[in-house]
């Protein structure tokens, strides 16, 4: 589709710090716009029902377009490109956990001297619903995305459009059994992120947003560039 996607490194990881917008895969393949909700035919969706919002949340898809006819691998990585440009592939459950654990050992990422406290490096300046609570990604939204991951509150989408300015949801590679998922999480009123198939919106026919992760790592130690 002739996007740019801006990149952050994180640990050894290079992930895609935009949400994808693709209307295609790399093969050419064109994605549908959903009018309803399927756990089999692959659909993409406008963030709250609107294409204003695609620019800075991307879109939503469901796990069949998600995927595109690969298998549930909970590897790290997991060797799905589904959705994602060559070179790069939708992560595991694993590959989130990889992520927030390494934002969780670096103090001057987590919040409140709490090392579990890690929503906030993960999430963007803007675009959260205000809250008041302690370390709350919506609390002083200035202080959020100290990691560059830039995590923007899309919602969901499970036949009606929920969350957004709320909760940003990202679909993992990782099924939890034949018609629900692992996804990982960050909410506005909470301090740190979740990655499990109690997210709210497991149910592969639910639309959530996509972040790619490169298939080669790159070096902490040398600082190399992603």
């Amino acid at each position: 589709d002739g996007n740019v996607y801006n990149t952050v490194q994180i640990g050894i990881q290079c992930w895609m710090k935009e949400n994808l917008r693709t209307t295609h895969y790399a093969d050419g393949t064109y994605i549908e716009i959903g009018t309803s909700t399927s756990t089999t035919t692959p659909y993409r969706y406008n963030p709250d029902v609107d294409a204003n919002y695609i620019a800075t949340y991307g879109y939503l898809y469901n796990w069949p377009a998600v995927m595109h006819g690969a298998a549930s691998s909970e590897a790290n990585p997991s060797d799905v490109q589904g959705i994602c440009p060559t070179g790069w592939h939708v992560p595991s459950y694993n590959e989130f956990w990889q992520l927030s654990n390494y934002v969780k050992s670096q103090s001057q990422y987590t919040c409140g001297n709490n090392s579990t406290y890690d929503a906030k490096a993960l999430a963007a300046t803007t675009g959260w619903s205000q809250t008041t609570g302690n370390c709350y990604v919506g609390t002083d939204m200035y202080s959020n995305n100290a990691t560059g991951f830039s995590a923007y509150p899309a919602g969901w989408n499970n036949g009606s459009y929920t969350g957004f300015g709320t909760t940003a949801r990202f679909w993992t590679t990782s099924a939890y059994s034949s018609n629900s998922c692992i996804i990982f999480y960050l909410m506005n009123a909470s301090p740190s992120s979740q990655n499990t198939v109690n997210g709210g919106s497991p149910d592969k026919k639910h639309a959530l947003s996509v972040r790619c992760v490169k298939d080669s790592v790159v070096s902490e130690d040398f600082g190399e560039a992603c």
